[in-house]
């Protein structure tokens, strides 16, 4: 990634359980993290990526900014969840006026909305391996709606929205920075409060997207029930669970469940991409604490399985506050971090 001389932008996570911010600013060589927030968010105030309760969330931020003594009020935000579609597509190789005219055409094949009701965004990825007279493209397709509800939060928190980027391209964004590109295919698994985002990279480009209804919700959800207490007390139990034997069961049966259905993603991935083997993963969000989870996924996928490192490149700024609070949480804040490395003229 070249460096530049605009600044980078505030970076913000919405997510269904916690907004996460991540600053950086630049040194000679290097994007250094200023500073990072993050607030927990009481259930019910975003459902699936919904926003429920606008003041609540517009008052958070807020007060995530004003504590945090941010002043830089351009920011790019990640959206995701099934108002995002994200696919490659194979077509018919033709000229960029022809593609033009075409791609909302070819795009309504793939969308499971109607086309007016989505902004559409497309990349060609180049020529198709297997074909030449075809060519590979991503598209991108957002609820309109969601972008507009998400963008006037923003504004309404005295914020500027400069990008809009989905959730597994900010997170890709932090791996290419932070990892040169290898011929090996890596997979990265973000398990997030409700969901898990699956992306499957060869190289610099991503093959294979995918979001599964799995999350820690889920498990406080478990823990709750069969312990018959509080949601608040579950997630805290979880979180200590090397010291709680009577939910360990619990969360090993848990990690079993994510596992399989991260591996019916990745066989369906393999049965479209035969020539391709994935190598790694590397686990980001909440769900990258879960004790036994990395373990048990890879011996499913007999692959290599590690966190997300943000820091092999990124640095942390010398006056940084809570560099061993940023350093433990980094997964979690992966997004918000991938985010904050974007610039002003951006697509």
């Amino acid at each position: 990634m070249m460096m530049g001389r605009k600044p980078p932008l505030v970076g913000i996570d919405i997510g269904n359980r916690a907004i996460k911010i991540a600053e950086a600013g630049e040194s000679k060589k290097q994007y250094q993290l200023k500073g990072f927030a993050i607030a927990d968010l009481a259930p019910g105030l975003i459902d699936n990526g919904a926003i429920i309760d606008r003041d609540a969330v517009v008052a958070i931020i807020r007060d995530l900014f004003k504590q945090n003594k941010i002043k830089n009020r351009n920011v790019a935000l990640s959206i995701g969840g099934y108002s995002v579609i994200v696919k490659r597509i194979t077509i018919e190789t033709m000229s960029d006026a022809d593609f033009l005219a075409n791609i909302h055409a070819e795009a309504e094949q793939y969308i499971p909305f109607d086309i007016s009701e989505v902004n559409l965004d497309y990349q060609i990825v180049g020529e198709n391996q297997n074909n030449p007279d075809q060519m590979d493209v991503l598209l991108v397709a957002a609820k309109k709606e969601m972008i507009a509800e998400y963008i006037e939060i923003l504004r309404t928190a005295k914020l500027n929205p400069c990008v809009i980027d989905v959730e597994a391209f900010a997170l890709q964004n932090l791996f290419e920075y932070n990892f040169e590109p290898t011929d090996d295919c890596v997979v990265l698994i973000d398990i997030g409060a409700s969901k898990t985002s699956i992306n499957v990279l060869d190289g610099p480009d991503s093959l294979f997207m995918r979001d599964i209804s799995i999350g820690c919700f889920h498990l406080d959800e478990t823990i709750a029930d069969q312990l018959e207490c509080t949601m608040a007390e579950a997630e805290s139990r979880r979180l200590k669970n090397s010291q709680d034997d009577e939910i360990r069961p619990i969360i090993d049966t848990a990690a079993s469940d994510w596992c399989g259905e991260i591996n019916q993603v990745i066989n369906h991935f393999y049965s479209s991409h035969r020539s391709h083997q994935i190598s790694r993963a590397i686990l980001s969000g909440g769900g990258a604490f879960v004790q036994p989870f990395s373990h048990k996924l890879a011996l499913d996928l007999s692959v290599d399985v590690t966190t997300m490192d943000p820091f092999v490149n990124l640095a942390l700024h010398p006056k940084c506050n809570d560099a061993d609070r940023i350093r433990q949480l980094a997964p979690q804040l992966a997004i918000a971090m991938g985010l904050t490395l974007r610039k002003l003229d951006d697509k």
